[in-house]
């Protein structure tokens, strides 16, 4: 596939749609540094109605505990921007919301502050989590991104929906 910042958002968005349609699943979204471009890149193709459900806008570790469930130990342990709060934050996405089956995850800095030793700006973790019989799985990864925070939140959307991509593609 194309370089993340080659490629276009819409396109993403649209492939991954309809990579959910074809299967009758829905998405939603909990999101931390990309306040809310993760669901705006949804809602921007037409159609997405029938497989965007929802979308989480929890920039404050009291939102990611109280809306999605994250533990304040996870927090505590491991940081707001870790993997374990990405995991964290996309299976509460599947727990409050049974009719979603993908729920995708962001929580970052985007800088220009914020940076923490071994924390870097433009460090951003993400979390994925899917339905798989009666449980769910979620796996995590982290990037660290180029640019100013503008830069850092569009290609955390362009990664957020590759990566989706390629794990509802056929292995």
């Amino acid at each position: 596939m194309n370089h993340i910042e080659d490629v276009d958002v819409d396109t993403l968005s649209g492939r991954l749609g309809q990579l959910l349609i074809d299967q009758g699943w829905t998405v939603g979204c909990a999101e931390s540094c990309t306040g809310g471009l993760l669901a705006a890149a949804f809602t921007e193709v037409a159609g997405s109605s029938q497989y965007f459900d929802r979308g989480f806008v929890t920039y404050s570790n009291l939102a990611k505990v109280e809306q999605l469930g994250v533990s304040p130990e996870t927090l505590e342990r491991f940081g707001a921007v870790s993997e374990e709060t990405a995991m964290e934050m996309a299976a509460g996405v599947l727990t409050a919301a049974s009719s979603v089956h993908l729920a995708l995850s962001t929580t970052g800095i985007a800088g220009p502050g914020g940076a923490t030793p071994g924390k870097p700006v433009g460090m951003v973790c993400f979390g994925f989590a899917q339905r798989a019989g009666n449980g769910v799985t979620t796996r995590a990864v982290t990037k660290i991104l180029e640019g100013d925070r503008a830069a850092v939140r569009r290609a955390s959307v362009r990664f957020s929906l590759q990566t989706a991509i390629s794990l509802l593609l056929p292995r």
